[in-house]
Parts: C-alpha cells; sequence; structure tokens
C-alpha cells in the first residue's frame, strides 16, 4: 500500500496541493491532477485502484491513467516523500552523541 513517509505533512486540494518534510523542511508542490493522484493514491488500497479512479475522473485510458499515477508515486518516492509498503529505513543522524 502507498503512503507518505512519517514526518510529511500533505496539504491536497482539486486546485493542487503540496507536502512539507520535516526533515528537510522544503515543501514539494503539486499541480492539480498530481494532488488527485495523491489523494486516490491515500484513499486506495493499490496503485491499480487510484488508477481506475483517476481514469474515470479525468477521462483518459486505462494505461495513461497507470502511468500518471505511477509517476506521480515514483516522484514523491525518490524526494523520500513517500513509500510502498514498509517504511524507508530512517537516515542516520549526524553530529556529536552525548
Amino acid at each position: 500500500m502507498w503512503r507518505l513517509c512519517e514526518g510529511t505533512h500533505p496539504v491536497l486540494t482539486d486546485e493542487g496541493g503540496a507536502i512539507l518534510s520535516e526533515q528537510t523542511g522544503r515543501w514539494a508542490y503539486l499541480t492539480p491532477t498530481a494532488s488527485a493522484a495523491v489523494m486516490l493514491l491515500l484513499a486506495s488500497t493499490s496503485r491499480e485502484e487510484a488508477a481506475d479512479q483517476y481514469a474515470e475522473r479525468y477521462g483518459v485510458g486505462a494505461e495513461q491513467a497507470a502511468a500518471d499515477v505511477r509517476t506521480v508515486a515514483e516522484a514523491l518516492a525518490a524526494q523520500g516523500l513517500a513509500h510502498n509498503g514498509q517504511a524507508p529505513a530512517r537516515p542516520r543522524r549526524r553530529g556529536w552523541r552525548s
């Protein structure tokens, strides 16, 4: 199941959205269709289900919908904002320990 990582805070609407990463303090801004893909991914049990709903919502073919949803999911995973299944390993903290 696709999920946002712990420490991320989404602000999602049909007009677009953003996701704040506590780790970096940066926002990832989303287009309206990317925001819809994230909302569908979060509400679905699988990417396939999200893609089916995306196709119906935007009137696109199943292959295009699957590609769009996959692109959004992979882009957010590459930025460390989301994961599929188990949570990724936490990064090691740098600095001195007392």
